[in-house]
């Protein structure tokens, strides 16, 4: 069976996108601003709503985007719907052409593979290729895609993946971007909540927590990107719109914390860092940015107010 490549080689590919959520409608904005044919599904309606005014060309299902497009990336919020898009590109039919599928979801390294093997079946390669980044309007300059796969699949997802990334490593074999990923992201949670006790500690110090920022947001041994994105939230007190919602974090947290036990590794920093997400969620910042952890912290230190 040819590659899909001697087709890609021929015009700029048609791309589907299945999920058109934060990253997904993201990525297809991007595309199609690179000159892509872009086409897609998601189950709600106003994720299609958005694809059809970025440009885009919404359809009726996952199927129907397998039929139309060259290549397929997935953006997907859980494992089931990741089951339910394999199923019905199983649906589809085996493709004429060999079809790649770039799998940009942060899910257990388990159900990846599982759905690797059986797209393989189908007449179709997966690379692994979960995306470093939250949501941005400019991912070209911030976004880094972990690929993971054989080498002839992963430098053609790099090619693609030009268009909505800085970055486009292959990190070695199928597995190893998702991998990378729960690390990167092991280290954020934690991130997140340390840079919310700061900010706390210095206000209860009367310390104008923006002092701290400025002083250290750029500074070449303890500045982050982290933190340069997520304590403007903090001292503004202000957390949407979310790069990354606290719901759909506390899913990313449970598939590192799966993994660590799997592989018999302590995390005594992420087990601390969890219930501060918990009591967000209990505060109803569910859909917050997880920048809200610092109100969790300014309840325990008694400051219901802002500055």
């Amino acid at each position: 069976m040819r590659r899909a490549s001697s087709t890609v080689n021929q015009r700029t590919p048609r791309v589907g996108i299945l999920g058109l959520g934060i990253m997904g409608s993201i990525m297809a904005r991007a595309l199609l601003q690179a000159g892509h044919e872009v086409v897609g599904y998601d189950p709600l309606p106003a994720a299609r709503s958005r694809l059809r005014r970025s440009g885009g060309q919404a359809l009726a299902s996952v199927s129907e985007v397998a039929t139309h497009a060259d290549v397929l990336i997935c953006s997907l919020p859980s494992t089931a719907a990741l089951h339910a898009v394999v199923a019905d590109l199983a649906q589809a039919g085996r493709p004429k052409v060999a079809q790649m599928v770039i799998e940009t979801s942060t899910l257990p390294l388990t159900d990846k593979l599982a759905a690797a093997t059986a797209l393989r079946k189908q007449g179709r390669q997966m690379v692994d290729a979960p995306i470093s980044g939250t949501a941005t309007p400019t991912p070209q300059q911030h976004w880094i895609i972990y690929l993971s796969g054989t080498q002839a699949a992963c430098r053609e997802a790099a090619v693609l993946a030009q268009a909505f990334t800085l970055q486009a490593p292959r990190l070695g074999a199928l597995g190893a971007g998702t991998k990378l990923k729960l690390a990167a992201n092991h280290l954020v949670a934690i991130y997140n909540v340390a840079y919310a006790e700061m900010v706390t500690l210095c206000r209860r110090m009367g310390l104008n927590p923006s002092v701290a920022l400025a002083h250290m947001g750029n500074s070449p041994y303890i500045g982050t990107g982290a933190m340069r994105l997520r304590m403007p939230m903090m001292i503004e007190r202000s957390y949407q719109p979310a790069t990354m919602k606290i719901t759909l974090w506390q899913k990313d947290m449970q598939i590192i914390s799966d993994m660590a036990r799997s592989v018999h590794c302590p995390t005594p920093l992420l087990d601390t860092c969890g219930p501060i997400y918990t009591a967000a969620m209990a505060m109803g910042l569910g859909d917050a940015d997880t920048a809200a952890t610092a109100e969790v912290l300014a309840r325990m230190a008694g400051d219901a107010g802002a500055d």
